[in-house]
């Protein structure tokens, strides 16, 4: 009997993603736990394990096909035993672009068939109702895709009124239903909020990219916190100075083990002792209940093609420096690979966003629901400070601390910057 193999949910969260790469085609055996596929979620590029055995008789999702939703059936595998050529496609396969090679077939099988009548004309038949599903080939959605012609317009002559390739060609030249509908009514005065940013253009010569999942993501997610989160922002100037001289004195004594710490390895530290420290900031707000953690776990910012992710160092405050040195740079590695595992980068109690290698000095970063707290960190830069009453120069830095008024009163906040400048300007509490 054969198999349907659908679109896997690959985190709790993913309700559609991208078929990024087939590595398998028609014809090949497969056993469980072998590699099938490449898909794209909103974080990463992930591998897709086969579960059964037998043999691919159908690929019915084309490489490539974005926005496929979790259980689409994306192929067809025939049990041992079975003979490919007998096997159907599972599932309608009509919402989904198939693949070239489907397309042909079908193609040719279209074109061999007893030649039905030329369509009727769009003004004499029926176009679907609002929300009535239009059966059309895939080939034949792709060629109206191409051509502009609306599908909506057409009177299929395929079985049970499906739209086949004759018919979108036959139709090509004719003016589809919403052109005429358009022609002969006046644009409404306020144009959609799309069109009004497609005429900002201003005639400058451009050109369009696609938003990837990952960047609808972000786009998505951060305008929600915007909007939904009551912000709060309260800065400290941190002197480092101690800190760059422990890094240089843990440097030297780990340096046999090739272990290099980054200050960053040292403020994830910092900011977990400082959670642990001042627990009602270590919280999240959770409608008509506020969750309280009892450890830290930090989600560092990490910038990647096309976006940003946020692996996370799990308890923090109860790991040596030089095991989140460790941890970080696997993870940031895999990061821009693609590799991460949804579990690596989904959670976290706070965010950590440090920008200072680019020279920032001070910024605001949005809260990345549900958290509840991000700490944006500047450049350290000589600067006049006083130390011991009297006016020096020192490496100071400049750290904000972003809080979900809902759940973190200011107060608490204040505390929590506190305690995390003393760690930073003290570090052997660190390592202690």
């Amino acid at each position: 009997m054969p198999i349907a193999i659908k679109m896997p949910a690959l985190s709790p969260t993913m309700e559609e993603g991208t078929l990024a790469k087939w590595l398998v085609k028609v014809g090949d055996k497969v056993a469980a736990g072998d590699i099938m596929a490449e898909i794209e979620t909103d974080k990463a590029t992930m591998e897709f394990e086969a579960v059964d055995e037998g043999t691919i008789a159908h690929i019915q999702v084309a490489e490539g096909s974005e926005g496929v939703k979790v259980g689409t059936i994306i192929a067809t595998l025939a049990e041992d035993g079975e003979d490919i050529g007998d096997v159907e496609p599972m599932g309608d396969g009509g919402s989904t672009p198939a693949p070239k090679a489907a397309e042909e077939k079908l193609a040719k099988k279209e074109e061999t068939a007893t030649p039905a009548p030329s369509p009727t004309p769009a003004a004499s038949s029926p176009a679907p109702s609002s929300g009535e599903r239009i059966i059309a080939s895939p080939l034949a959605r792709r060629i109206a895709d191409d051509k502009g012609v609306d599908l909506t317009s057409l009177k299929g002559s395929g079985p049970r009124g499906r739209i086949v390739k004759a018919d979108v060609e036959n139709a090509k030249s004719a003016p589809a239903a919403s052109d005429s509908k358009a022609a002969a009514t006046p644009a409404p005065s306020a144009a959609p909020a799309a069109a009004a940013i497609e005429a900002q253009d201003f005639g400058i010569p451009h050109e369009k990219e696609k938003l990837s999942g990952m960047r609808k993501t972000i786009a998505r997610r951060l305008t929600e916190s915007k909007q939904q989160v009551p912000h709060i922002y309260l800065t400290v100037d941190i002197r480092l100075d101690e800190m760059l001289k422990l890094r240089s004195q843990l440097n030297a004594a780990l340096e046999p083990q090739g272990v290099k710490l980054s200050v960053n390895d040292l403020l994830i530290k910092a900011l977990a002792k400082a959670l642990v420290a001042v627990p009602s900031c270590n919280v999240q707000f959770a409608g008509d209940q506020l969750l309280k953690f009892s450890r830290a776990d930090i989600s560092v910012a990490v910038s990647i093609d096309g976006g940003l992710i946020t692996p996370i160092v799990k308890d923090a405050g109860a790991k040596a420096i030089s095991a989140i040195s460790t941890e970080m740079k696997d993870l940031a590695g895999r990061a821009r690979d693609g590799k991460l595992k949804p579990e690596e980068y989904q959670g976290g109690t706070a965010s950590l966003s440090n920008m200072g290698m680019y020279g920032i000095k001070q910024f605001e970063a949005v809260i990345n629901p549900p958290q509840a707290m991000i700490m944006a960190i500047g450049a350290g830069e000589k600067r006049p400070y006083i130390v011991d009453d009297a006016l020096q120069i020192a490496t100071v830095m400049s750290a904000t601390g972003s809080f979900d008024h809902r759940a973190i009163d200011g107060a608490d906040g204040a505390q929590l910057m506190k305690v995390f400048k003393e760690l930073v300007e003290a570090p052997l509490g660190l390592i202690a």
